[in-house]
């Protein structure tokens, strides 16, 4: 039995910085994950507001232009 590697093994737990405010915010946590056959969802929760989640597919945190890993000080992001 061959075993696939899992796609983003280490998303759970993980920190965001959005390139853009969204929700109100910009530093996000994973806090949970859903498989749908190939795509991977991550489950995002404001660190600043636990009332602030939302799903999106975790491809989405692959775009430097939309995601930054670990959360970076407002100070350090461009304005654009």
């Amino acid at each position: 039995m061959v075993r696939r590697k899992q796609k983003f093994p280490h998303l759970i737990g993980s920190k965001w910085t959005s390139t853009q405010t969204t929700w109100g915010w910009r530093h996000f946590q994973v806090v949970n994950r859903r498989d749908e056959g190939e795509l991977v969802f991550a489950e995002m929760m404001s660190s600043c507001d636990d009332t602030v989640r939302f799903w999106i597919n975790a491809q989405q945190l692959k775009n430097r232009n939309l995601w930054l890993p670990g959360w970076i000080p407002l100070s350090q992001l461009k304005e654009g």
